[in-house]
């Protein structure tokens, strides 16, 4: 996600112009939890800790705890052991969506008496994810990290269900070879000394946002649900059309425009004489003129100006400007940081 996480965690880039972060919280909500640790790392704490303060608007009670270096999920669970014995949770990775929500499998876990449980989805490619094999009963009997030979094309998300029997395992296991504490190996060892790990396959979407196509089709699958309407401070002028849900935000300003949802703008943005197309999310205080945008995320005070060629699957950063350059001779003029990607035709 360079170069757009060197300045915030990947946790707080916005799908639908909210925190994915905050789609995971308001999961949690949902379910009836009250009760929430966030790992935090050195590079991302206080970033986190000022965007979600105690967590109180979500109903939660939130309490932080810092895991110097990235030691593994299973070292998560040790961090955080002393929130969490005698206790039955969920462990949920703050860069997950889930299109369901997990309130349905919180409920299960609650009552299946299992002392795990793991949510699968089905993936194409399962070697990059921790896989699960099956009995020939159709039963878990095995988990496998990031394997060369998957044994099934279900992968494990970043959800887990534990009851405190996870710390006995997460103490009994010893790094790999990524000199991780894996909580794949953690479960596992729950299985090899016979404690009960039930599973459940996912029927609806779910998106681990790793990668800026991920985070673009995340955008994509949120905004399929969206409610359209205009805030009452808004200002659309009779030459421009907004077609489909579009949701305007306060203080937006759209003159001489086409926008044809499902759209999101946010606050106080500014869009003129320009076409905003499907799929597409508009930070606050962005700003787009004359220019054509679909399929894209332009984040928080981004700005398009006399863009010459339309933009289409782009991720444009906080405060970025893109603009057309009279330069003579013609010329491609960059000021990028570092590991940016350019896309040229």
């Amino acid at each position: 996600m360079r170069p757009l996480t060197q300045t915030g965690a990947k946790q707080l880039l916005p799908v639908a112009n909210k925190p994915i972060i905050h789609y995971v919280l308001e999961d949690i909500s949902a379910a009836g939890i009250s009760e929430v640790v966030v790992l935090v790392g050195p590079e991302s704490e206080a970033g986190i800790q000022q965007n979600l303060l105690d967590g109180s608007s979500w109903g939660l009670n939130i309490q932080y705890v810092l895991q110097e270096k990235p030691l593994g999920l299973a070292h998560c669970v040790i961090m955080a052991e002393e929130f969490l014995r005698g206790e039955r949770f969920v462990m949920y990775l703050g860069d997950n969506l889930l299109k369901d929500g997990i309130s349905g499998f919180a409920s299960d876990f609650g009552q299946n008496g299992s002392n795990a449980m793991v949510l699968l989805t089905h993936v194409e490619d399962p070697r990059e994810f921790g896989v699960a094999g099956f009995d020939r009963d159709g039963n878990l009997d095995k988990l496998v990290e990031k394997p060369s030979d998957p044994p099934s094309q279900w992968a494990m998300t970043g959800i887990y269900f534990f009851d405190d029997n996870i710390l006995e395992a997460v103490h009994a296991i010893r790094p790999s070879g990524r000199n991780e504490l894996e909580i794949t190996d953690a479960i596992q060892w729950l299985m090899d000394q016979g404690y009960t790990v039930a599973h459940q396959k996912l029927s609806g979407w779910w998106k681990d946002a790793g990668r800026p196509e991920d985070l673009l089709e995340a955008n994509l699958l949120v905004l399929q649900n969206l409610q359209g309407g205009v805030d009452d401070t808004a200002v659309v002028d009779s030459e421009s059309s907004l077609m489909g849900q579009v949701q305007v935000g306060p203080g937006v300003e759209i003159r001489r425009s086409v926008i044809r949802g499902p759209v999101v703008i946010g606050a106080d943005s500014k869009i003129e004489d320009s076409y905003i197309g499907p799929s597409t999310s508009l930070g606050i205080r962005s700003v787009v003129k004359h220019s054509e945008v679909s399929c894209s995320i332009v984040m928080e005070g981004a700005s398009l100006m006399d863009v010459p060629v339309p933009i289409d699957w782009s991720l444009i950063g906080r405060n970025v400007v893109v603009h057309r350059a009279d330069n003579r001779p013609k010329a491609i003029n960059l000021l990028l940081g570092d590991v940016s990607r350019v896309a040229l035709n």
